[in-house]
């Protein structure tokens, strides 16, 4: 099982790309009544009525027969030049076995299957070897198609399925999607058991029994089962989120395998866990299964998948963004720049765009963007409905294929700008015009009790932008500001840049001096 810890939330200048779920509760209140009043009968409008709940007298009859149509993967490969961890590649984390005596009957498993963290067992020197791997599936089609995770097949040079009766095929790789972590594979075969993917029409739901059944440890056939915990979950080392996590007892072994509901559809597709000590704690993540679907489709007709590409840098709207620019609420994603030849910008989006419906389907946030986008068809269009100059307005854009290779390179980090003499104080800043030549206004100092401090401003930023103008003298900065005051609004957007990587916050507006 691909084992991950959850990526730290990292907030620059008070904005961020993770997606953030938040749930409201109601509050009830009663009220006690005196004298003629007090006959009256009273009840709390807020009351929740809950439905009589189904009791589960097991699930036997489920899992009998769902079983054969879940494998084994067993995996032979070569990772030359790094060392493999056992079940998953190399990921910013680790997944520790507890210490074990020689004597544990335990002992002689995990040294067989690797030892900890997959390198071997200890004392061994962990070299880059030939290497074993067992993971989970399963066949969605009687002609013997099969999915598991990416991370599972990734670097194999032979790939064996073991049905439940102990059976074993060769698999072939038809294709594999390294963004969402899946593979498709293709065993040989006519009338095979498949199971069937829940309907889109009506997903699960949060609280609905999930019904886990897999290989861990090697130990094939396992079945678990909990609820599904949350949803649209956004975990490190994933490009678009919208994870289940579900309760589940799922551990390294389980990746590719099902989580089902008590229909007997699969749900989601098991594929990382949470895990600060190396064992299950209960938090466990499954690719849904609408994302499932649209990804397996694409690789058995193609053998890949293809996203569009919109062509902009964006992060979420904070609530002080969405002050500064007269929204009501905080949703959407902004614009930080589109991309130089990039299809939104010969469209006409601009930076500070914030873009908030797409196809007329409302955009949550950045992730949730992002997502939108890359379930788009290259070269299709899109109707994008933007927040411009306090007011709505719609733009079409063509969109273009991602390239995969470009989207992972990073732009190189430019030399840090030096500040000219000449200062001027405001909003708890010291501004200078920026003296590389590009334009804006270095943050030569911060006052730490100041709201630009709050919001993440720090010496040696360069604000490009006030109220979407740019600045370049501190006098530019001072009138942008009164002109948000006169609006009437309380909080200016201004767009900054950090090691050349420009974002957007919105300042709340204090005494300027």
């Amino acid at each position: 099982m691909r084992s991950t810890i959850l990526s730290r939330t990292r907030r620059w200048l008070g904005a961020s790309a993770l997606a953030l779920l938040v749930g409201v509760g109601g509050v009830s209140t009663a009220f006690v009544l005196t004298g003629q009043a007090a006959n009256a009968q009273v009840q709390n409008a807020a009351q929740i009525v809950v439905p009589q709940a189904q009791v589960q007298q097991g699930f036997a009859d489920l899992v009998e027969a769902v079983k054969p149509a879940v494998v084994s993967i067993l995996v032979e490969a070569e990772a030359p030049g790094r060392t493999v961890q056992r079940g998953g590649r190399d990921f910013n984390f680790e997944f520790n076995f507890p210490d074990l005596p020689e004597d544990h009957p335990f002992r002689d498993f995990f040294d067989q299957f690797g030892g900890p963290n997959g390198q071997g067992a200890p004392g061994e020197d962990a070299t880059p070897r030939r290497f074993m791997a067992a993971g989970s599936g399963f066949i969605i089609s009687e002609d013997g198609y099969v999915v598991t995770n990416n991370h599972v097949v990734e670097d194999a040079t032979k790939v064996t399925v073991v049905f439940e009766d102990g059976s074993e095929q060769v698999a072939e790789i038809v294709g594999t999607d390294e963004r969402t972590d899946l593979a498709v594979l293709k065993i040989e075969g006519d009338n095979l058991p498949f199971v069937s993917f829940e309907s889109d029409e009506e997903p699960s739901r949060v609280g609905d029994w999930v019904v886990a059944v897999g290989n861990p440890f090697g130990l094939g056939g396992t079945v678990t089962v909990g609820v599904i915990s949350g949803a649209g979950r956004d975990i490190g080392g994933s490009n678009y989120g919208d994870f289940l996590q579900i309760d589940a007892a799922v551990n390294t072994g389980n990746s590719g395998g099902p989580a089902f509901n008590t229909n007997g559809e699969v749900v989601g597709v098991n594929t990382a866990i949470y895990s600060p000590n190396g064992g299950n704690v209960g938090i466990a993540f499954a690719i849904p299964a609408h994302t499932v679907k649209q990804i397996v489709n694409q690789l058995i007709d193609k053998g890949s998948v293809t996203r569009g590409y919109l062509g902009v840098s964006i992060q979420d709207v904070t609530k002080d963004i969405a002050d500064s620019v007269g929204l009501s609420n905080a949703r959407g994603a902004i614009v930080r720049e589109p991309t130089e030849d990039g299809p939104a910008g010969a469209a006409g989006v601009q930076s500070g765009d914030i873009i908030l419906k797409v196809d007329g389907d409302q955009i949550d946030d950045a992730l949730d963007l992002s997502r939108t986008i890359a379930s788009k068809a290259p070269d299709s269009t899109v109707e994008l409905t933007i927040w411009r100059d306090g007011a709505e307005t719609t733009v079409s854009v063509t969109l273009q294929q991602l390239d995969e290779t470009a989207a992972a390179q990073t732009p190189e980090q430019p030399t840090p700008p030096q500040a000219l003499p000449e200062a001027a104080t405001a909003l708890g800043m010291t501004l200078v015009p920026n003296g590389d030549g590009s334009g804006g206004l270095l943050i030569q100092n911060v006052d730490g009790d100041s709201a630009a401090a709050q919001r993440g401003l720090a010496t040696g930023d360069v604000i490009l932008e006030v109220d979407n103008k740019p600045v370049s003298e501190p006098a530019d900065f001072n009138q942008a500001v009164q002109a948000v005051q006169d609006r009437g609004l309380n909080t200016v957007l201004i767009k900054v840049a950090r090691d050349g990587e420009a974002r957007f916050i919105g300042l709340p507006i204090g005494d300027t001096e």
